[in-house]
């Protein structure tokens, strides 16, 4: 496994340097870069047939006005405050890159010079539009795309820390501070059901009807699952699934035997046994292989998004391919905790897991919307 992206650059080209980028994060921020795409082509194509209509901005206030800078000034603040550990010790950085950025460690000189750099750029950029002879008034709503992915994030993350702690609730007890403010541990179905909520109330706000938007985000959430499932076998980060000592089916011949079973070897969590002859940080694979069920979630998620992507123009009822997207993730996140390591719990004299309930919710929920969508297949609210 490669736990930083420079990992497998050396692994290919045999050069030898340490880049701070884990690889989960690397396919989580690709993951969010491909969804928001996705998103951003659709709320276009949504606007096109006349489901969406472009609005007139806002006037700002000089509050909102100075309530903007202070934003600018306090991001530009942070990542100079953090950039100062790059210089000051490389190696510590890249080799533990979350510990340096979550901890209190960075240069106030460093922190005011970016603050003030950000918000400088913010004014000359504002004094540059204003200054423009054309200047449009209108936000189309392909505008609202980096909104909808950053408060996405947010509040995904968010969600998937709180549902991971309900799950695991002795993490918590043992550090509260620590367990809150670690990246590792994220639950996805709490993710997106916060992040659901969250996106949902910026839409109200912004008159984009939820039936509309749902439909304009399904096959962005199901990609982007999909891809960061590939970031979590990458860096061997514990989602993998059961043991699996059983030989391979002859039918699976044109496999390679990885994809059947896999012992994780250089997994971040460092589990497992140690490497014959191996150095550095990461040198332990598991005992006994295991079902890479990452793999296969991505795999069924690309199927599941080209389905999608291939509906989306035939389907006419508003929210009804957000129904198709919930149905066939659930089934999905259903099958695959069959094979899956997770925690379980006792639910009506059954032991289940929390992944496996939520999706028996998703399922329903799905079915649920399309009967009611059916019943009701226009949208009476106007937005205009």
């Amino acid at each position: 496994m490669y736990p930083r992206i420079s990992d497998f650059i050396n692994d290919v080209f045999g050069t030898q340097f340490t880049w701070p980028v884990q690889s989960y994060g690397f396919f989580l921020a690709l993951a969010f870069l491909a969804g928001g795409y996705v998103v951003w082509l659709e709320l276009g194509r949504k606007e096109k047939e006349g489901l969406l209509k472009a609005r007139k901005a806002l006037p700002e206030t000089t509050a909102s006005g100075w309530t903007d800078r202070l934003v600018t000034f306090f991001t530009g603040f942070i990542l100079g405050f953090k950039a100062y550990l790059l210089f000051d010790d490389y190696a510590s950085f890249a080799a533990d890159p979350q510990s340096g950025l979550l901890s209190l460690r960075g240069n106030f000189w460093w922190g005011l010079f970016g603050g003030l750099l950000f918000m400088g750029l913010s004014i000359w950029y504002e004094k540059r539009v204003s200054a423009s002879k054309v200047k449009d008034d209108w936000i189309r709503p392909r505008q609202h795309t980096p909104v909808i992915i950053l408060i996405a994030a947010v509040a995904g993350i968010i969600g998937a820390k709180i549902f991971h702690l309900l799950e695991n609730p002795d993490e918590f007890t043992k550090d509260p501070l620590g367990s809150l403010l670690s990246f590792d541990g994220l639950t996805f179905y709490g993710g997106l059901i916060v992040a659901a909520a969250a996106v949902v109330w910026y839409g109200n706000r912004n008159k984009i009807h939820w039936r509309i938007l749902g439909d304009s985000v399904a096959p962005a959430l199901i990609l982007a699952y999909g891809i960061g499932r590939m970031g979590c076998h990458v860096a061997g980060d514990g989602d993998w699934g059961i043991v699996n000592l059983m030989e391979k089916p002859q039918w699976l011949f044109f496999l390679p035997d990885w994809l059947w079973a896999y012992d994780y070897p250089n997994n971040i969590l460092g589990e497992g046994i140690p490497i014959p002859d191996c150095t550095g940080p990461y040198c332990f694979r598991l005992e006994e292989p295991v079902f890479p069920t990452p793999v296969y979630e991505t795999a069924l998620c690309l199927i599941i998004f080209g389905g999608l992507w291939h509906l989306r123009k035939k389907i006419t009822i508003p929210g009804m391919l957000f129904a198709l997207y919930l149905i066939a993730n659930g089934i999905e996140r259903f099958a695959i905790e069959q094979i899956r390591i997770n925690n379980t719990f006792e639910f009506l004299g059954m032991n289940v897991t929390q992944a496996q309930l939520i999706s028996v919710l998703l399922l329903a929920t799905g079915l649920a919307l399309i009967w009611w969508f059916r019943k009701n297949p226009e949208i009476k609210e106007t937005h205009d």
